[in-house]
C-alpha cells in the first residue's frame, strides 16, 4: 500500500499523471475526477480508475452515459493523502480553499500563477528546497524545459546571460478551438512570462525570453543563446553533460531526426505512455559553441514533459525519499524513461570531430 493520491481533473495532463502515479511502486491512485461525461471519463472507467464528480458535475449525466460514479470530489479528498490538481488554468486557485479545508497537501500545475503555492517545482532544479512543503506548483512545460537545461548548465559553467526564443505550438492536438491557425503570431508581452517563471526556481539566473506561436500541435522548440562565465572545453562537453542527465534525449546526426515530426514518430515507435516524449529533446548537430557562447535548439512535448515532475513533487512534499536523484530514478524506471544503448554517444566520426573543434553550424 503506497501513498494515496487523487488526481482532480482527467484531461490532457491529468490522465497522464494518473497513469504515471498508478505505475509507481510507492503510490496508489485512489481516484480521478471529471465535471462531465467524455471519452476520457470512459477511459478512466475502462482502466479501473474510480471516477468522481468535480465542480458542478451532474451525476445523472454520467449515469445516462453508463459511467459509474464513485462519489464527489469532497468524498475523494477524504480518502487520500495528497491531491494533484490538473484542472484548467485558474480553476486550481479556486479549488485551494477546498484542499485547505480537507487539510491536504496539493500539487498545482503551471497554468496557475506562482503564488498559488509555497514553491514552484522542477525535480532537477530544486527538489531539496521543496521537501515537506504543503503546496507546490509544477511549472509549465516550457518553464520545465528551460529549468531542466539550467540545472545542467549553470552549476558546471555559470550563466552570464541567456536568451531564449520560444517557438510555441498553437494548441494541443485535441484543442480544435485554437486552430487551424494560418500564421505566425508574435507574443507581444516582451519579454515573455517564461523567464520570470524560471526565476521562481533559479532566482539569480539572468534569462530573457520571447515567444511566437506557429501552426503546429506537435511540440514547442526553444532557440537558445547562452553566454557562460566559464567556457566549456568544446561542444561535445556540453552534449555529454546533457546526455549524462536524466530527462534529456540527444539525437545523433545519423538518426536523421530533422525536426519535431521525427521526434514524435520516435516517441510513437518507443510507445511510452500516450506515445509521449517526456524528456527535453536536443540534437547533436543542433548545438554550437563559440568561445563562451553556446547556441542550441531543444524541443519540448507540451502534453507530457511535466508528468514525471508531478510524481517527484508528490515524493518531495511527503518526504518519501531522501533526495531528488533517488526520486527521479524511481519515477523514470517506472515510466520506462532513460537512455538505451542506441541513444548513447556513438563512435566519433568526422562530423563529430568537426564539432569537437568548435566549427559546427546549426542547420
Amino acid at each position: 500500500m503506497g501513498v494515496r493520491v487523487a488526481v482532480n481533473g482527467f484531461g490532457t495532463i491529468g490522465k497522464r499523471v494518473a497513469d504515471a502515479v498508478a505505475k509507481q511502486p510507492d503510490m496508489e491512485l485512489v481516484g480521478v475526477t471529471k465535471t462531465r461525461p467524455s471519452f476520457e471519463g470512459r477511459r478512466a472507467v475502462e482502466k479501473g480508475y474510480p471516477l468522481y464528480l468535480a465542480g458542478n458535475g451532474d451525476r445523472a449525466a454520467f449515469e445516462a452515459a453508463r459511467l459509474p460514479v464513485a462519489g464527489t470530489l469532497a468524498e475523494l479528498l477524504s480518502e487520500v493523502d495528497i491531491v494533484v490538481d490538473a484542472t484548467p488554468d485558474g480553476v486550481g486557485r479556486q479549488n485551494r480553499a477546498l484542499y485547505e479545508s480537507a487539510n491536504l497537501p496539493v500539487v498545482y500545475q503551471g497554468g496557475e500563477k506562482a503564488d498559488v503555492a509555497e514553491v514552484s517545482f522542477c525535480a532537477l532544479g530544486n527538489y531539496a528546497a521543496c521537501r515537506g512543503k504543503r503546496s507546490l506548483r509544477v511549472v509549465s512545460c516550457n518553464t520545465t524545459g528551460i529549468a531542466r537545461a539550467a540545472s545542467v548548465l549553470e552549476p558546471r559553467w555559470g550563466v552570464e546571460h541567456w536568451e531564449v526564443t520560444l517557438v510555441r505550438r498553437a494548441g494541443d492536438p485535441a484543442e480544435t478551438n485554437r486552430g487551424p491557425v494560418n500564421g505566425i503570431m508574435p507574443t507581444f508581452r516582451l519579454p515573455s512570462h517564461h523567464g520570470p517563471d524560471v526565476n521562481t526556481i533559479f532566482p539569480d539566473l539572468p534569462i530573457a525570453t520571447t515567444a511566437v506561436v506557429v501552426p503546429t500541435t506537435l511540440m514547442h522548440v526553444h532557440v537558445n543563446h547562452v553566454r557562460f562565465r566559464r567556457p566549456p572545453g568544446d561542444a561535445v562537453e556540453i552534449l555529454d553533460a546533457f546526455r549524462a542527465t536524466p530527462r534529456f534525449h540527444v539525437f545523433a546526426e545519423w538518426e536523421h531526426v530533422d525536426g519535431t515530426p521525427q521526434v514524435m514518430e520516435y516517441a510513437r515507435d518507443r510507445g511510452i505512455g500516450f506515445n509521449d516524449m517526456m524528456e527535453n529533446v536536443l540534437w547533436e548537430n543542433g548545438l554550437r559553441l563559440d568561445g563562451r557562447d553556446a547556441y542550441f535548439f531543444q524541443a519540448i512535448h507540451q502534453e507530457s514533459i511535466v508528468v514525471p515532475e508531478n510524481v517527484d513533487a508528490i515524493r518531495a512534499m511527503l518526504d518519501l525519499v531522501p533526495d531528488g536523484p533517488t526520486s527521479i530514478a524511481r519515477t523514470d524506471r517506472a515510466l520506462g524513461l532513460g537512455a538505451s544503448p542506441i541513444t548513447t554517444r556513438p563512435t566519433e566520426g568526422p562530423a563529430m570531430a568537426h564539432r569537437r573543434r568548435g566549427r559546427a553550424t546549426l542547420k
